[in-house]
């Protein structure tokens, strides 16, 4: 089979988009991993203190929610644990010479049942921690986890000078 230049440029093309996706992901795991305290991640009284100065916690406030993160932090630590366990079984999979659908799904699959459980613990952590807050401190929580959405939402659509907001809808015809 004869290379032409398109062909070569595509190649490489997919080649980048390809690394790019590989990196992509195993950002994602290793930002989730620090975001559920797994290994990097804030403990507990760092997490405390961050509430304690962002929402004025009282000392029993303070108490209440360090056993709170206490008592979920095996948890957490055991799904980051899956999560990354996962990963380098997918990677495996990925980089074998043969794909394997069926193998490949049930790896996929099985990572997203180990997403949706940290979803499902990090609500009932934010539940139980909102439950020990007065209204205004549930009101200020909420304003902050709102900007920071925002900000989050922003950067993912385009970073630096990009108008914020949802995307325009597409025109006629497309």
């Amino acid at each position: 089979m004869q290379w032409n230049r398109s062909t070569k440029i595509l190649g490489i093309a997919g080649m980048v988009a390809l690394a790019g996706a590989l990196a992509v992901s195993q950002a994602a795991v290793r930002h989730a991993h620090m975001r559920m305290g797994g290994g990097f991640g804030p403990s507990p009284e760092h997490i405390v203190a961050f509430l304690t100065d962002t929402l004025d916690l009282t000392d029993a406030q303070q108490a209440q929610a360090k056993a709170i993160l206490d008592k979920e932090k095996p948890g957490f630590q055991t799904l980051m644990q899956q999560m990354a366990d996962g990963h380098k079984q997918m990677r495996t999979l990925e980089e074998s010479p043969t794909f394997d659908e069926p193998t490949v799904r049930a790896q996929a699959t099985k990572q997203a049942q180990t997403m949706t459980e940290l979803i499902v613990a990090k609500a009932r952590v934010k539940s139980e921690l909102f439950a020990i807050l007065t209204t205004d401190q549930r009101a200020k929580a909420t304003k902050i986890m709102n900007r920071h959405e925002e900000r989050m939402m922003h950067h993912m659509h385009g970073g630096p000078g990009a108008a914020p907001g949802p995307a325009p809808a597409p025109g006629p015809g497309i």
